[in-house]
């Protein structure tokens, strides 16, 4: 009877315990568990860009600002006024110098920018870099567009609107690695898979809607052949736009643009522009501030890569590009 009891008393011990382990002890759970992915308002994320008061960024930025607001942290906007390298450089420059938690850079040039970016992440600040890279620079990661596949598609875009004849011209920025890569994509693509078409003219458009007018019309009287023109950013397909309805050739040119700012999806809607190719710039902005966060926290696991010993995070986040036409236009519009 006494070995019975002290079998009872020995098991009923065992459950008290158990009992006290799983409901009364109290536990040290990390921050993650106890409120999720977090971090602390002080902690302040800064997107560098050049021509801040473009449309373009717009959606970047709102991506930018939704990833802060579900980290539970603090996020700042700088950038050129103009397009001008030096400019962004002094930008970069006063950002460092106020020590931010990770900078999310769209390099206005593909090498002007690296000493600088290198100073920053010597000096501790992580940066990354989105929408236009520099390659040469120790930045973690390239969030952005496949430009080059971007101009594979709008060769073939525009082999289809030209029935795969005649010649086309080129409105880019010549300096800017993101614009270069989808010029090189689209003639490369013309010149390989399109024998009755030509690239008769590249030319540059400086970004600025004056100047891609100017230059426009320039092509056109050259070329009075001419049957197509791609435009490698918004400004410049603004520009096209307006040259081709002043000559009074809508009917004659077709026009390829790049992005979704409101102007550019008029001209879309209004049957000028007959085609842009959207960016994903909200995926940019969004995933630029969770790589940078994840960085700051040392929350990646890092990965031995081709090009780098060892490195954080994937060294370039194709974030993706749709056509839009005149079908389906009216869903790009700001709700």
């Amino acid at each position: 009877m006494k070995k019975l009891l002290v079998i009872y008393a020995v098991l009923l011990s065992a459950f008290m315990f158990y009992v006290y382990q799983v409901h009364f002890k109290e536990t040290t759970a990390s921050p993650w568990e106890m409120r999720g992915l977090q971090g602390e308002i002080t902690e302040n994320y800064v997107m560098v860009t050049f021509q801040s008061g473009m449309d373009y960024w717009k959606s970047s930025l709102k991506g930018f600002e939704d990833a802060a607001k579900a980290l539970n942290v603090s996020v700042e906007y700088r950038g050129a006024a103009q397009y001008d390298l030096e400019e962004q450089i002094t930008v970069l420059e006063q950002v460092i110098a106020k020590r931010p938690t990770g900078i999310a850079l769209s390099a206005i040039d593909p090498d002007g920018l690296t000493d600088t970016i290198n100073k920053a992440i010597n000096s501790g600040i992580p940066v990354v870099l989105f929408d236009s890279g520099a390659p040469e620079s120790k930045a973690y990661s390239f969030l952005g567009t496949n430009n080059y596949s971007a101009g594979v598609q709008a060769a073939h875009e525009m082999a289809i609107l030209l029935e795969e004849k005649g010649d086309v011209a080129v409105i880019t920025h010549l300096n800017q690695l993101n614009h270069q890569e989808r010029t090189t994509g689209f003639e490369t693509t013309i010149q390989e898979e399109y024998p009755n078409m030509n690239v008769v003219a590249v030319r540059d458009g400086q970004g600025d809607r004056l100047h891609s007018r100017q230059v426009t019309h320039e092509i056109m009287e050259q070329y009075p052949n001419l049957a197509g023109i791609f435009a490698s950013e918004a400004n410049g397909g603004v520009g096209v736009g307006e040259a081709v309805r002043l000559e009074k050739k809508l009917d004659d040119i077709r026009i390829i643009s790049f992005d979704t700012d409101k102007g550019t999806l008029e001209m879309v809607e209004e049957g000028i522009i007959s085609a842009t190719l959207a960016q994903g710039t909200w995926n940019m902005g969004y995933w630029s501030l969770i790589s940078l966060f994840h960085l700051h926290h040392e929350l990646t696991e890092p990965q031995v890569l081709k090009t780098r010993d060892l490195a954080p995070l994937p060294l370039y986040v194709d974030t993706g590009i749709t056509i839009v036409t005149k079908e389906n236009v009216e869903s790009y519009f700001a709700k």
